[in-house]
């Protein structure tokens, strides 16, 4: 299969010329780059560290005076340029490198005209250019020695295994045995246009999908399928509770304080979520375990008893 043709247009406005061996790398992965441009005015002193990559990258440089019209001439000009190649219709997709909203529309329109766009800026970059992306990555994990940074626009890791095992169960409803971590790989950027691995501290997906309780993965030749737990398995948790109630409750029913039962659970199933079995509370997993309720006790706490 043929690699993808790239186009990537970077914005020097904006953009540290200290990104720029990660913007390559990254993009790389992706296809080959057939277009290199940058655009800005490279006679002014903060774009002096730009023209010294450029010979070196092999990346062309799109002058901008600007005493001209100042910064919208530059990104004039590279919607121009943009715009041209895709009637030109030599790429499969753009890059476009920017923190700056006002690519917003050109990255849709690029979108709409069926090209791949991908999207890279810093943390700054406005939530509009992000959702216009197909793909976006943050500058800032590119930079080896802050990969593990987190920041509090991160879409939370919870609400991203939920939505792992929410387009598993769909696919399992629509009876697909398993899933392709691919699959899941695309589905995950198209509802998160942002979405990148490296905020959670993860190299690759598959070792993010390890983590996620109640699924499994298997390996087949080159590729990793991944599906929910059996319901073996769920049985066998059910078992394990029941056993704990039996030998640490007290008294005639068996009784035992839910946190208590809660930690126990923890003990054994370092990673146990109630979530993976239908419910959002482990009272009500609990409650919905054959020969065991959850009721109130005299201090109004909740207990776990045989009934």
């Amino acid at each position: 299969m043929e690699d993808k043709r790239f186009a990537l247009l970077i914005d020097s406005d904006n953009i540290s010329v200290r990104y720029i061996d990660g913007i390559l790398d990254e993009l790389s992965q992706y296809g080959v780059i057939t277009y290199r441009r940058i655009y800005g005015d490279f006679t002014r002193q903060a774009n002096a560290k730009w023209s010294e990559k450029l010979l070196e990258k092999s990346i062309t440089p799109i002058q901008q005076f600007s005493n001209t019209s100042g910064k919208n001439a530059t990104d004039s000009a590279l919607i121009i340029d943009a715009m041209d190649l895709l009637y030109a219709d030599n790429t499969d997709g753009f890059c476009i490198v920017s923190s700056d909203s006002d690519f917003t529309r050109l990255a849709s329109r690029l979108r709409e005209s069926g090209k791949m766009v991908i999207g890279m800026g810093e943390k700054k970059t406005p939530d509009s250019f992000r959702a216009a992306c197909t793909v976006f990555t943050e500058l800032e994990n590119l930079l080896e020695e802050i990969y593990s940074k987190k920041d509090g626009s991160t879409i939370d890791k919870e609400t991203i295994q939920a939505a792992v095992i929410n387009i598993i169960t769909q696919n399992e409803n629509h009876g697909k045995a398993s899933t392709g971590s691919g699959e899941i790989g695309s589905k995950l950027r198209n509802k998160y246009p942002d979405f990148d691995i490296r905020n959670y501290g993860y190299s690759q997906l598959s070792k993010f999908l390890e983590d996620i309780p109640g699924i499994e993965l298997r390996r087949i030749n080159n590729s990793i399928e991944v599906s929910l737990e059996t319901e073996d398995e769920a049985d066998e948790i059910q078992n394990e509770i029941v056993s704990i109630v039996m030998k640490r409750g007290k008294g005639k029913n068996k009784e035992i304080a839910l946190s208590t039962l809660g930690q126990e659970i923890r003990k054994i199933h370092h990673d146990f979520n109630v979530k993976i079995y239908g419910y959002t509370q482990l009272y009500k997993f609990i409650d919905s375990i054959p020969g065991l309720a959850v009721r109130g006790d005299k201090n109004d706490r909740k207990v776990v008893a045989t009934s």
